[in-house]
């Protein structure tokens, strides 16, 4: 409950927020902000290199502005006539070392309006981030809870380390909870 309040107060204090479309297939997200609003003018936008974003049922289609469906050039048309006017569809250049370019989304929300972007993740969104150099901060939250699982969620899961062999952080803070949680941010050490 507390990480919830968090991340509703961090959606609330930037200008929009970004997911991976796996976090859309897997869930209902709709990118609140602090007591289940919706937040005017905030930006909710989703990337999928394959173009397959699940509408029904989904309420991010249902309440608030239309979401951004970042996509790749290939996939930008087909997926524009599918979803219509449930939602913008934003064509992206590749990136340098393979998938679609993060910089070139994170530009695109910029002329929108929004200076800070929250990425929300998943695994494979948050890795791709990270590799190509876009993320300033790293929230992280630690609960006192273990899944073990192989198939479980993952702050950052991709091909190859991030670093040689770790990407390097700078702890800007840490506040532990009552619940047993604990807030991390870091900052991201870029060329040190």
């Amino acid at each position: 409950p507390l990480d919830r309040g968090l991340l509703e107060r961090m959606r609330a204090a930037s200008d929009a927020s970004l997911l991976g479309a796996e976090t859309l297939r897997q869930g209902d997200p709709e990118m609140r902000g602090p007591e289940g609003c919706l937040l005017p003018n905030r930006i909710r936008g989703f990337i999928t290199e394959s173009g397959d974003i699940p509408v029904v049922g989904k309420k991010i289609f249902q309440h608030g502005e239309p979401p951004r469906i970042f996509t790749g050039a290939a996939t930008a048309a087909g997926l524009r006539h599918r979803l219509g006017a449930l939602a913008q569809v934003v064509p992206l250049p590749s990136a340098s070392g393979g998938g679609l370019s993060l910089a070139a989304a994170l530009a695109h929300l910029a002329q929108l309006g929004a200076a800070s972007v929250l990425i929300e993740g998943g695994g494979g969104l948050n890795y791709a981030c990270l590799r190509q150099g876009v993320v300033d901060e790293i929230l992280l939250t630690l609960t006192p809870k273990i899944s073990g699982d192989q198939g479980a969620s993952s702050l950052c899961g991709g091909p190859g380390p991030l670093g040689e062999p770790f990407l390097p952080l700078a702890l800007v803070s840490c506040e532990a909870a009552p619940t047993g949680e604990v807030f991390l941010k870091y900052r991201v050490r870029k060329g040190e």
